[in-house]
């Protein structure tokens, strides 16, 4: 019996180890055909719409891709998706539903994992640009500032609806392994407002 036991061992290694690469693989599936979607809508759906209106058709359905979030600093184009449950959060980038759209006068929420989309987001400082790229238009943003709240604070997300705000939200110690504690918070104001 003793002698099976590293065997088990290995066994079970070896499955942890194709799990863990299966996870890893579906992951990046996904997030490209996410990408490759967000970049059709972008480019060839153009929806006309006068300045300063959020059309009235973006209405997606959650785990659809609306679009390409782009972070110039740390050279990422990541896919916008509708929704922010994990089967969303595996495509891309997640837009919290209930919050706004950019030329809507609210705070859009967007949310990503800390070990894939929002990998590098520690690099990002102040005044550093964020680009939100929809069917409707293309917006720039300024970070104006971070802050780190624990797990289960949700009062950053506040839906408010008086004045223009992107709030990117991920996991943080970005180098933690399992459930990380904290929350990064990044906010930014639109670049024509600065």
């Amino acid at each position: 019996m003793k002698s099976k036991i590293p065997l088990i061992m290995i066994i079970f290694g070896l499955g942890f180890v194709g799990i863990g690469s299966w996870h890893l693989v579906n992951g990046e599936i996904q997030l490209d055909a996410a990408f490759k979607k967000a970049k059709e809508i972008v480019k060839s759906n153009p929806i006309p719409v006068a300045k300063n209106k959020v059309p009235n058709v973006l209405h997606p359905k959650t785990g659809d891709s609306i679009g390409i979030l782009e972070i110039p600093k740390i050279k990422a184009e990541l896919p916008i998706v509708e929704g922010t449950n994990p089967d969303d959060l595996e495509k891309g980038v997640g837009h919290y539903k209930g919050s706004y759209f950019p030329d809507d006068h609210g705070q859009i929420v967007l949310s990503g994992h800390r070990d894939t989309v929002f990998r590098r987001a520690g690099e990002l400082k102040i005044g550093d640009t964020v680009i939100l790229q929809l069917s409707y238009g293309t917006f720039s943003y300024k970070i104006t500032h971070t802050k780190i709240v624990k797990a289960n604070d949700t009062s950053i997300i506040t839906l408010q609806h008086q004045q223009e705000e992107l709030v990117l939200t991920t996991c943080y110690p970005f180098h933690y392994i399992g459930n990380a504690p904290n929350r990064y918070i990044i906010y930014a104001k639109p670049k024509s407002s600065q």
